[in-house]
């Protein structure tokens, strides 16, 4: 695995744009399995090796040495030895996640801010969870390092990155993003934070909350089928379904759309000041149960462009929750929405019109990319082309786009 993969600070990017590199070697890591499945990663290092002639055998009809070589580095790329350090690393990572995803939820647990009666102060407490977490964290990033279940530290990179982001939040309450992205706690600067930014910093009634995203990211990441990179095996065999994405963007396309907000006209044909408020309605019912159907199911993939994507959606709504509120949607602290009929078919539909015109048209640009990579992963994580050369399309697809 590529050491720029890991190499982490605040201005790294998920594709690694920023200065320090990110996370630039995701990418590469996610192609290899469909690169090697199609046959383009041969084809590429051919290109590279190759050296003008139209055999593989020279006038003595032996192999050319590198030929050799080509033949040597793909049987290694197609199976390769996973050493006792990389089963150990992968043992690890998956026993590591459990235990930090206990720490996360003692931290999102508003218990943990209350003194107890036997005397131990919240101060004490939090204290305590804190230098299990930070622990805990660091844990994962050293064996998500040298693992090779790709599933899982899709969505080890993903938490890194929003950790990265939230790098000056978590300094106020004495915890330092190192440049390896691991974490270092300064016990004395936490104290004197107070629990109160702590308790705010992992949120559990707050979707958009440090610890609401890092609780996320651990639950899938748990859950996820143990794919080995190196091997392209599972532990259990995964399923294709519909991810709602699809019908998610027509919806909210829809909503989006003058069409839908037409006046009734009367039995003379002549055009009344009242909407349609059913059709509306529907369209707005259907927006909200494809919304939770696309979570649902497509929270679970580790295809980074997916949880990318999908965040995106869970930030624009959440900025749009009081909005949504007003028109009767609510957004539940797992971050799905709901609908009351009477709330909403007396709301105001010029209001809802004007709304959903942009909401509804950002929305449908995201979820059209979550279903573009839920239905096409395999070639949207191949940054190579048939012949063999690195397709800059694919990147710039995804990178123009979030």
């Amino acid at each position: 695995m590529s050491a720029n993969f890991w190499n982490f600070n605040s201005g790294g990017t998920l594709f690694g744009s920023g200065s320090g590199g990110g996370l630039s070697g995701l990418y590469g890591m996610l192609s290899d399995r469909s690169a090697l499945k199609n046959g383009s990663y041969k084809r590429l290092l051919k290109s590279y090796y190759g050296t003008g002639q139209n055999s593989d055998t020279t006038a003595t009809g032996r192999k050319s040495s590198s030929s050799n070589v080509l033949d040597k580095i793909f049987e290694e790329k197609r199976n390769p030895k996973v050493s006792k350090d990389v089963q150990e690393a992968n043992a690890n990572l998956t026993s590591g996640l459990s235990t930090l995803k206990s720490s996360v939820a003692v931290l999102r647990n508003d218990k943990t801010y209350t003194d107890t009666e036997k005397g131990q102060s919240a101060a004490d407490k939090v204290v305590s969870a804190m230098k299990d977490y930070v622990a805990d964290y660091n844990k994962v990033v050293t064996a998500a390092k040298g693992s090779t279940l790709s599933n899982k530290t899709a969505y080890v990179a993903n938490m890194m990155s929003s950790t990265a982001a939230n790098a000056d939040k978590l300094s106020e309450v004495g915890v330092k993003v190192n440049a390896n992205g691991t974490l270092e706690l300064n016990e004395a600067k936490l104290k004197e934070a107070g629990i109160s930014k702590v308790q705010e910093l992992f949120s559990s009634k707050d979707i958009m909350s440090y610890g609401s995203m890092i609780a996320s990211r651990l639950q899938f990441a748990g859950s996820a089928a143990s794919t080995n990179s190196a091997t392209g095996s599972t532990g259990s065999g995964s399923t294709t379904t519909a991810s709602g994405a699809a019908s998610l963007k027509a919806d909210s396309k829809t909503l989006a759309d003058d069409k839908l907000y037409a006046k009734v006209k009367d039995k003379d044909g002549n055009e009344t000041d009242k909407y349609d408020v059913d059709k509306i309605f529907a369209a707005a019912k259907s927006f909200v149960s494809n919304y939770n159907r696309m979570f649902d199911t497509a929270e679970s993939s580790s295809n980074s462009g997916v949880v990318a994507n999908l965040s995106h959606i869970r930030e624009k709504t959440a900025r749009n929750a009081d909005a949504l509120k007003q028109f009767g949607i609510g957004v539940d602290n797992k971050g799905r929405l709901k609908i009351d009929e009477d709330t909403f078919k007396n709301s105001d539909m010029s209001k809802v019109q004007e709304f959903f015109k942009d909401y509804g048209s950002s929305i449908a640009t995201n979820a059209s990319l979550v279903d573009y990579y839920m239905t096409t992963q395999a070639n949207a994580t191949n940054g190579y082309t048939s012949g063999g050369a690195y397709n800059v399309q694919g990147n710039s697809h995804y990178a123009d786009t979030v």
